[in-house]
């Protein structure tokens, strides 16, 4: 596929998505069922535009792809250059996320009656094609970091907010929060709407 026409699979995820909010869902519903939508989507690595999966040699990048009229929810792009990891942070919102390509782990993470994060299990490894969730109710604190020590991983988010604009924390190693609001790395969106490639075609003799 090129063009308009390869994004299509992000287009119809994002239909998808949007009906099963319209459905007035539980979050564990949006969850299992947002999280099959998402699977399905990740299973293919042959849409998302090349500009939303960039590397950056100082830091992970992350490319929001959609978001919804209503910040109902937002899919982003994460971009792992090589070893790249997070801070322990929450999310303060349910989330999905999907590897596209490459590898992640994710650990989680609780607040001790010190006011220190700490490790909750082992870290989770995620490869392409697999989906995890958070959010307050099932456990927000974690830290990822790129499985691959020489290339690139992205992962697909879907958050119950506009991700990008949520006041949120990470967890420094003294204890204690601090606040933070992400952003996004990009200025401009991928167009999910332009069909008109379509019409276009000539009619099959």
């Amino acid at each position: 596929m090129s063009g308009t026409s390869a994004i299509a699979p992000l287009r119809e995820f994002v239909i998808a998505f949007g009906r099963l909010l319209d459905s007035g869902p539980d979050e564990p519903r949006i969850l299992s069922e947002g999280g099959a939508l998402l699977r399905t989507l990740v299973a293919r690595d042959d849409w998302l535009p090349g500009a939303f999966a960039q590397p950056d040699p100082a830091r992970y990048q992350q490319f929001l792809l959609h978001a919804d009229s209503t910040e109902r929810f937002s899919v982003v792009s994460f971009v792992w250059g090589p070893g790249q990891a997070t801070p322990v942070h929450d999310h303060t919102v349910w989330g999905l996320i999907g590897i596209l390509r490459g590898a992640e782990y994710s650990q989680g993470y609780a607040v001790g009656s010190d006011g220190r994060a700490q490790p909750q299990g082992e870290a989770v490894r995620l490869d392409a094609g697999e989906v995890e969730a958070v959010s307050p109710a099932i456990g927000d604190l974690h830290r990822v970091h790129n499985a691959h020590a020489d290339r690139v991983s992205i992962s697909i988010h879907v958050y119950g907010a506009n991700i990008g604009a949520v006041r949120r924390h990470t967890y420094p190693n003294e204890g204690g929060r601090k606040p933070f609001v992400s952003g996004y790395s990009n200025a401009l969106l991928p167009n999910l709407w332009d069909r008109s490639a379509e019409p276009r075609k000539p009619d099959p003799a």
